[in-house]
């Protein structure tokens, strides 16, 4: 081809392009998470910021950028992070954080912000009622009383009258006080004895002798992560022979680590992506957890999966079905796709996640029922599930 035709041949691409600006590539969708993978939750949060490195990097066609932040477990930078990642980043949706205090703290702006938030903590206070600026906030985990009520009904089986409580001097440990008050009355049960923690606590001596001296049939630790461990070793160490329970804030293997034989025969309420690979074949549930652990797994080694990451994987699961949705009525960096991002992760109908099948509606922004959780005790270092 002579030299002259090829330039106009070139020409005539290059305006054709210019033509046709639709072509270019879509606009990036923005997701801002703060976890706690420092502080008294690094436990929980170091797998929750390990899961968004193996997440897919598209959403609908759109590239997706996360921009992880450590919030060191403190309320006052989670709400800094949350400020910085969406004035200066520009997020079209947060995720976090990983505890109680600092998603409390980050309600507030997600209201003032119009930005759709997603907590990875476990009390239902961060998203009831529903109203206000709860409007904004969502919850993968499932709700305390949900798994209150498991609790109970598991003791009424075991022939417990009395418990003793011994749990966080927080929002978790309020959380779980008025869940467990409310669920053992139900069932007939009575708390003898009420006891509490901090979350870096180095000794609860004088709370277990104050358990023990009440004499219950069991004890109801509520902690999390490496923290929960504390009280199960220290009552073992001076003698408590009841039944002991944990909340699902301790199934991970650093509880498991620390809490080591103490451990053996605790009762905890659990998702189903902890026991995973026991769950029926049938199980819809199933394919989906095992495809996080395998994918989380192949990472980060062998049995390295928690189920606080799975909180993480299942808030971009709901991101992942609430996009395409949004996109219908706006462009990512926009206030209309927020505000319709929002509405799209209050109306989801029988999505499939790690731990469950999500129903969200307007009174409603967790979503999950009673096929979110299973009942497990600690045999020989391990989850077994409870027939």
């Amino acid at each position: 081809m002579p030299r002259s035709a090829a330039s106009a041949l070139f020409g005539a691409l290059f305006s054709l392009a210019a033509a046709f600006p639709a072509l270019a590539a879509e606009p990036a969708i923005h997701i801002g998470v703060t976890v706690s993978s420092t502080g008294p939750a690094a436990s929980l949060g170091i797998s929750e910021r390990n899961t968004f490195s193996i997440l897919p990097k598209t959403i609908a066609g759109h590239p997706v950028d996360y921009y992880v932040l450590d919030d060191g477990t403190d309320a006052t930078h989670g709400v800094t992070n949350m400020r910085k990642l969406i004035d200066e980043d520009n997020v079209d949706a947060m995720i976090g954080s990983t505890a109680v205090p600092a998603s409390a703290a980050m309600i507030p702006v997600a209201a003032e912000k119009h930005v759709p938030t997603i907590t990875l903590a476990a009390s239902a206070t961060l998203i009831e009622p529903p109203t206000g600026d709860k409007r904004w906030m969502f919850k993968t985990p499932q709700n305390d009383s949900l798994m209150a009520d498991a609790i109970a009904a598991h003791m009424v089986k075991e022939h417990v009258k009395t418990i003793g409580f011994i749990g966080f001097n927080d929002g978790y440990g309020d959380s779980w006080l008025t869940e467990m008050q409310r669920a053992a009355k139900a069932h007939g049960m009575s708390i003898v004895d009420v006891e509490r923690y901090a979350r870096n606590d180095t000794s609860v001596t004088g709370q277990a002798l104050k358990i023990i001296a009440a004499k219950p049939d069991a004890v109801l630790i509520v902690g999390a992560g490496t923290p929960a461990a504390l009280p199960e070793r220290t009552l073992r160490q001076y003698g408590y022979k009841g039944l002991y329970y944990q909340t699902h804030g301790a199934a991970s293997s650093a509880f498991l680590t620390a809490a080591g034989k103490d451990a053996e025969g605790t009762f905890l309420p659990v998702g189903p992506v902890v026991v995973a690979d026991q769950l029926p074949d049938s199980s819809p549930v199933k394919k989906v957890a095992l495809g996080y652990i395998h994918a989380y797994e192949k990472k980060f080694g062998a049995g390295s999966s928690t189920s606080f990451g799975s909180d993480a994987y299942d808030a971009y699961l709901r991101l992942r079905a609430a996009i395409p949705v949004a996109l219908k009525k706006g462009q990512p960096g926009t206030r209309a796709f927020r505000d319709a991002l929002r509405d799209a992760l209050e109306h989801q109908t029988n999505l499939v996640v790690t731990n469950g099948f999500v129903n969200t509606t307007p009174q409603d922004h967790n979503g999950l029922d009673t096929r979110a959780r299973v009942m497990v005790v600690v045999k020989n270092g391990t989850w077994k599930l409870v027939p």
